[in-house]
């Protein structure tokens, strides 16, 4: 007579579940590895706490190697493991359990006889799962139960029958569920209690370096960015890996494949469409086609997109079911990039037109709730670009173009505007646009015509004409025109009092960029003062990342008119700030082609560091400017003109100031600036009658260019007219060190070409007490050779030690390390530094080698060998070889 369960039932025969089916063998198989599978360690080791706490979930979306990777992991066990599948038909406990207790005998897991068999599909006795748990609490090792597939069962019932047996089992079991989505089981309890090992989709998802590897166990060995872009396009999805990887190796380019397949139309796609959209309802893949078009989407904004009211527990759904609809937090959602692509395609498939008709209506859904980028987006891809400029210019986002940490993007996107798009708003945005690039041209053609569209009849709205107004300020700007700006900003003063103050506020960039504009333009036209004055306003705004761009450019230009004046100090301080403003909001690499830079290494110059000039000028080199206006443009060749002078190249100095002065017509700085660098290129190759020609016309009022002139007419031994220059500079010009220092010296030459040797060592002080604070070497060794005697002894050694010469010194400057070579016995001025040609020439000069020699040796001319001696002797202060060798020794050159 057969036995019966608890409740009288006969049990169901071996080999068959209580509804009389049999049972399928192959649902406790441990499923096959590909050979193209790959182990992940880091995934691996993850698993391994699956042995230490009760229960563990693997959740994942499709297709994204959770079976394969816990049945490699579970492969691996001295454990043994009872696999099972599950079914939708598993929805029954009886029939559940009976494929669960076949599981574990299937592993080789013993089951006490009286646990006996579920006899009913619809029902399971206490009494067995109670004998289960006893059964498994009694072993002395764990077993381990994985069941996969676990979204397919979803019986609340089955889920807290599932909970009793494991917590009853105590360590004698270790629950190991695959899903794809959050099951039933209180996983909060056990991630309280430390009890709850986890991975998850963001986890499964390959690196770049196990994409690279899966890759190549297919065939495809490709660079490494080309894996990053595929990684990047699949989010390290791991069927959409493999899938890709399959059929680029059907092409003749898989390279070429994988970066432009259509993926509408491939084996992903069909993956996809069948895993994941066919399994929802009807309404649920309408509403997943429809949100395809957009980039991120709230329940709100999709309700409004598909015109229904349920959005919010549909998105919920999804996204439990882990249905490739990622939860950004604050009740956003985004898709998988690829199954946004795949259903896109669909919809243009399935409903024809009707892709633009929604990008409309969610642009106007977003701007609406302040979501202007976006907004922007799907306006333009809806074609519809009256809307997007109209967006961009009534909301006063124009200055967007050229500040904010989109300005590249917006430039992007309105790059596809069509020619037909007209009216003063694509004109206005257009114009931005090329102004932004550096297209003067094109860019002033489209502000000229939106101007003269809006000022029709006057009646535009406000925002627009203010708009215009900031593009104008910048025309002038980089047209050089102040006069320009200056009405511009007059009008746009005028206009802003017709402007909502809630929508000036909401956009503070408006009026950074115009006094930024303006400061720019005023510095050009030397009203150092009104620049300041602007440009201060800017960099003490507050305002964050919106406006760290045109804070970051107003702290350059005050940095320029700071190193204009003669305050190197100063300017050294502001130009750091804004460096600091760049690395504090990571703004673009172009921000190191401004004229922070540019200052920092005028005052690497004035300082003699060289190097550290030219590794500042050749970081700038190597990018392109935000904005190319005439004041950087000038900075630019006039700061290479100096490193070029102070490392003795004259000519190319020469050339420097000559490319300056065309473009200095409407600067009185910068004209002066060029005639100051030609005054010294001349003069340091012996010609005081051009450098003096050069400053003449600045002399009586600018007194940099009257020291310029008094050191030109000192070299061609006229000290008493040098002195009365000097004694004549004008009163109401009040430079820095940079200035007096040069000044002063002039004064100490004079007076030690007059015989007054007490003087010349005072005012030699002076120069030095006054140089050292901003460690001006320059001045000192342009002076010349007169100064170094006078440096040997007395208060002017110890006033140049340690900074300017080698020595212990008392004075030291904050914050920099005093030199660790002791003092020569005579301490003598550093010299300019040498070229390595010069240095091949000085060290044959030691060797007593001959003109014609030398030249032989460095396969140059004599004539070229004879220039390069020149040039030594006036770097070294001496007139003969063996002076120049002697020199060479005593400055460790040789």
């Amino acid at each position: 007579m057969a036995a019966t369960d608890a409740t009288g039932t006969e049990p169901a025969p071996a080999g068959v579940d209580p509804t009389g089916d049999p049972l399928l063998r192959t649902r406790f198989v441990l499923p096959e590895r590909p050979a193209t599978f790959l182990r992940r360690s880091r995934l691996v080791r993850h698993l391994d706490q699956a042995l230490v706490t009760p229960l563990t979930m693997v959740n994942g979306s499709a297709g994204a190697g959770k079976t394969l990777l816990v049945a490699d992991w579970a492969a691996g066990l001295r454990e043994p493991v009872a696999w099972l599948t599950t079914d939708t038909a598993d929805q029954a406990p009886g029939v559940f359990w009976a494929y669960l207790l076949e599981a574990l005998r299937a592993a080789g897991v013993p089951v006490a006889g009286d646990v006996g068999c579920p006899a009913e599909a619809g029902r399971v006795d206490r009494r067995t799962l109670t004998c289960l748990a006893a059964d498994l609490e009694s072993r002395d090792h764990a077993t381990v139960v994985v069941l996969d597939e676990f979204d397919r069962v979803t019986s609340p019932e089955i889920a807290e029958q599932l909970r009793f047996v494991l917590r009853h089992a105590g360590g004698g079991m270790r629950l190991v569920v695959v899903t794809r989505t959050e099951p039933l089981l209180p996983l909060h309890r056990y991630r309280a209690a430390g009890e709850l090992t986890e991975i998850r989709d963001a986890e499964l998802a390959f690196t770049s370096e196990e994409a690279r590897e899966l890759l190549s166990r297919h065939g495809l060995h490709l660079p490494a960015s080309a894996v990053r872009t595929l990684v990047g396009r699949t989010q390290g999805w791991a069927a959409g890996l493999s899938l890709c990887a399959l059929a680029a190796r059907q092409g003749p380019d898989p390279q070429a494949y994988l970066k432009q397949f259509e993926v509408g139309h491939s084996t992903v796609a069909d993956f996809l469409l069948a895993e994941v959209l066919d399994r929802q309802a009807p309404g649920t893949q309408d509403l997943l086609l429809r949100i395809s078009v957009l980039e991120r989407f709230c329940p709100d904004l999709v309700n409004a997109l598909t015109l229904r009211t349920d959005a919010e527990p549909v998105l919920a759904a999804l996204r439990r079911e882990n249905a490739f609809v990622h939860y950004l937090g604050h009740s956003w959602y985004s898709l998988h990039p690829l199954f946004a692509e795949i259903l896109r395609a669909h919809l243009r498939e399935r409903f024809p037109g009707l892709e633009p008709e929604l990008r409309g209506r969610a642009a106007r859904w977003l701007r609406r709730s302040g979501a202007l980028h976006e907004a922007l987006v799907q306006g333009a891809a809806a074609g519809d670009w009256e809307f997007a400029t109209r967006a961009v210019v009534d909301d006063l986002a124009i200055g967007q173009l050229f500040t904010g940490l989109r300005a590249g993007d917006l430039s992007t996107l309105f790059a596809r505007m069509t020619p037909e798009a007209t009216g003063p708003a694509p004109d206005l945005v257009r114009a931005a646009r090329e102004l932004a690039r550096h297209d003067l041209d094109h860019g002033l053609a489209h502000l000229r015509r939106a101007g003269e569209q809006l000022a029709g009849d006057g009646t535009g709205p406000a925002p627009g004409r203010l708009s215009c107004a900031l593009l104008e300020a910048l025309a002038g700007r980089l047209t050089g025109a102040p006069g320009r700006a200056e009405r511009a900003a007059e009008q746009a003063g005028v206009l802003r009092q017709e402007v909502p103050a809630q929508l000036l506020d909401d956009h503070p960039e408006i009026t950074a960029l115009l006094l930024a504009h303006l400061g720019s333009a005023r510095l050009w036209a030397g009203r150092f003062g009104a620049a300041r004055s602007a440009l201060s306003a800017v960099a003490g705004q507050p305002g964050g990342a919106a406006l760290a761009l045109p804070r970051w450019e107003a702290l350059g230009h005050l940095a320029l008119i700071d190193y204009l004046d003669g305050w190197p100090g100063r300017a050294e301080h502001k130009a750091r700030a804004a460096a600091g403003q760049a690395e504090h909001y990571s703004l673009p690499q172009q921000s190191w082609a401004g004229t922070g830079p540019l200052v920092l290494a005028a005052v690497h110059i004035d300082r003699d560091e060289l190097d550290e000039a030219q590794a500042l000028l050749d970081a700038a080199a190597g990018t392109t400017p935000l904005v190319e206006d005439p004041v950087l443009q000038a900075g630019r060749s006039l700061t290479r003109g100096l490193l070029l002078l102070a490392r003795g190249d004259t000519r190319a100095a020469l050339a420097a100031a000559e490319v300056t002065v065309p473009a200095a017509v409407n600067s009185p700085w910068a004209r002066d600036r060029s005639a100051l660098l030609a005054s010294a290129a001349h003069l340091a190759q012996g010609d005081p009658e051009l450098a003096e020609k050069a400053v003449e016309p600045a002399a009586h009022h600018r007194t940099a260019c009257a020291v310029a002139a008094a050191r030109a007419r000192l070299a061609a031994g006229r000290p008493e007219e040098a002195l009365g220059l000097i004694d004549a500079l004008p009163e109401d010009d009040r430079p820095g060190p940079a200035v007096t220092v040069r000044a002063t010296l002039v004064r100490a030459q004079a007076a030690l070409e007059t015989g007054d040797l007490q003087t010349a060592r005072r005012l030699l002080a002076r120069a030095l007490l006054d140089g050292r604070r901003d460690r001006l070497r320059r001045p000192f060794r342009e002076a010349g050779p007169w100064i170094r005697p006078l440096l040997s002894t007395g208060r002017p050694r110890e006033l140049a030690e340690g900074w300017l010469v080698p020595g212990s010194g008392r004075y030291r400057v904050p914050g920099r390390t005093p030199p660790l070579a002791p003092a020569p016995p005579a301490p003598d001025l550093p010299v300019e530094e040498l070229s390595e040609r010069e240095r091949d020439v000085l060290r044959r000069l030691s060797q007593m080698m001959s003109t014609q020699e030398i030249a032989a040796d460095l396969h140059v001319s004599a004539n070229t060998v004879k220039t390069h001696l020149k040039s030594i002797y006036r770097k070294l202060a001496v007139g003969r070889r063996g002076d120049a060798v002697r020199r060479g020794r005593d400055l460790r050159l040789l």
